[in-house]
């Protein structure tokens, strides 16, 4: 089985933050595993995406023109890759922001209102309520194997964090809703 994942938005959000994490995950799996960053030189607050596979089977390229599932946190990356989700496949995102929602009717579109949740308490786990939303439509992951991803992908001195940062997970799996 293969799950060949888009994450785009600003930078800022924790895009690649959230790519990385699944992709040491997936190696916790033992999966076989492609992380490959895009994003503009202006980073935080310019456009960013990254493209994550994971496989059970080598993976032959990291290059990809059609994703299984977008996770889209803003309305350029909306406008960008909904039309490259595989008919079946998923689309999750972040409402902030969005003018124009999702409309295809071949894939399977949910929202995770986590820009407004992550507001109340901390909005810096605002991404990692977002990956909590795809863990709970996609269980391709085991939720012991992200925190784990997580303490990897986290430089030490911030591990204090990975408490809030499960629970903000936690609180994502139980927000998303689907839409179409």
């Amino acid at each position: 089985m293969t799950e060949e994942i888009i994450i785009a938005g600003f930078g800022g959000q924790g895009v690649l933050s959230m790519g990385k994490i699944l992709a040491y995950s997936g190696i916790m799996q033992g999966m076989e595993v492609s992380w490959m960053p895009s994003y503009g030189p202006e980073m935080r607050g310019g456009t960013a995406n990254v493209t994550v596979i994971l496989s059970e089977e080598p993976v032959s390229s990291p290059v990809l023109s059609a994703f299984d599932v977008a996770i889209i946190l803003n309305q350029q990356s909306m406008d960008k890759f909904e039309p490259m989700i595989k008919s079946g496949g998923v689309l999750l995102y972040d409402s902030n922001g969005i003018i124009r929602h999702p409309e295809r009717k071949d894939i399977g579109v949910y929202c995770v209102e986590a820009t407004v949740e992550a507001s109340k308490t901390d909005p810096r786990i605002f991404n990692m309520m977002v990956l909590g939303g795809y863990l709970s439509i996609r269980p391709f992951l085991k939720p012991e194997n992200v925190i784990e991803g997580l303490r990897k992908s986290l430089p030490e001195r911030h591990h204090k964090l990975i408490p809030l940062n499960r629970q903000a997970i936690s609180t994502g799996m139980e927000l998303v809703k689907k839409i179409l």
